[in-house]
């Protein structure tokens, strides 16, 4: 919960904070109103190429029931959003919103003596009590490469996915995973990129992403394509993932271009206080050491091509792959097939089987 307010209206505003985090109303109004907006931007997902995938993705790399199996896109299921009540609203903020179930940041012009007593007045009532935990099972790789096909009849592209799981956030080769994931697929010039869309012509644009999370985060890349393309872009993709991992190891250019990349953008991070208050609170999320940032390019110029390429070998699995493919089935399909990648699943927007 963030309040962004200027100096002179501080403790006016840090009243109005204080009131909104202890005494929530959730207006019966308001919630049927967001009710029914909920379900209506699912039902957009369930259309959309991009947001199918991401619907899905999670259960299938973590199992149903799991902790972090919901779906990306944080908008939930429409049975879950429908049976859903105000009532459950006001429970869910009873039971987890404790004060020492909290972390209270505070960036800006001020000071510890001018700010705490006015916040020790606004929360004195706020009583302590026991929150829930989350129980976050560690999940083990797919035993071989799995493909989930999803048809979207008259889709003009596909979407391809591969996914897997990467070490928790607070991993002590974080800096290091960043690394080798922007010379894969994190930037524009990334290798996954630079194959479909400026050297194939098949993408507008392909890239990798790696979540946070204090678990094992997902590590995914995108590659929305073209459709009759689709099968010679999904073996691209294959190839890219082999490459990296050990085929085609990162050359000491890729290595050097990304390192100053990283590094020499990193002080445009830190020039606002809402920037701040973000690197701050990553490192509170994500229990980061205190000196993540003040350390972060010593560890990044600390790679070698060596200990680089020594990185992605543990961290890129190719052969134990999720894929994802949402496109129109009676196009692409067959291609997909003959590819013979892994053993083969269609299944709906819901991640439910199709016959």
């Amino acid at each position: 919960m963030t309040l962004n307010t200027l100096k002179a209206t501080m403790k006016q505003s840090l009243a109005v904070y204080a009131d909104l985090l202890l005494h929530p109303a959730f207006p019966q109004k308001d919630f049927d109103r967001l009710q029914k907006d909920r379900i209506a931007a699912i039902q957009r997902e369930k259309l959309n190429p991009n947001a199918m995938a991401q619907r899905v993705l999670p259960a299938l790399l973590y199992g149903k029931g799991h902790p972090y199996a919901n779906s990306f896109t944080g908008s939930g299921t429409e049975d879950s959003v429908k049976n859903m009540t105000r009532a459950d609203l006001a429970k869910f903020h009873s039971e987890w919103f404790k004060p020492n179930n909290t972390t209270l940041l505070v960036v800006g012009d001020t000071t510890l003596s001018e700010i705490k007593p006015q916040l020790e007045a606004l929360f004195a009532g706020w009583k302590s009590g026991e929150a829930p935990k989350k129980n976050v099972p560690e999940v083990p790789e797919p035993a071989n490469d799995v493909v989930y096909l999803i048809d979207r009849p008259g889709s003009a592209q596909s979407v391809i996915f591969a996914a897997q799981l990467a070490p928790p956030r607070n991993s002590p080769d974080a800096v290091a995973i960043q690394i080798v994931n922007d010379i894969f697929g994190g930037t524009f010039s990334a290798r996954l990129n630079m194959n479909l869309r400026e050297d194939k012509h098949w993408s507008y644009g392909a890239q990798s992403v790696l979540l946070s999370a204090r678990g094992q985060r997902p590590y995914f890349s995108l590659s929305p394509v073209q459709t009759d393309k689709t099968a010679e872009s999904l073996a691209e993709v294959v190839k890219e993932y082999k490459g990296i991992a050990g085929a085609k190891p990162i050359t000491a250019e890729e290595l050097k271009n990304t390192q100053s990349n990283d590094t020499l953008s990193l002080p445009g991070n830190f020039e606002s206080s809402g920037q701040l208050a973000q690197a701050y609170t990553t490192i509170l999320s994500f229990n980061l050491p205190e000196d993540y940032y003040n350390t972060y390019t010593q560890k990044a110029m600390a790679l070698t091509p060596e200990t680089a390429n020594a990185l992605a070998k543990r961290l890129i699995q190719p052969g134990h792959l999720v894929y994802v493919v949402v496109g129109d089935m009676s196009k692409v399909e067959a291609g997909i097939r003959q590819l013979n990648i892994g053993e083969i699943h269609k299944i709906d927007a819901d991640g439910n089987p199709v016959k």
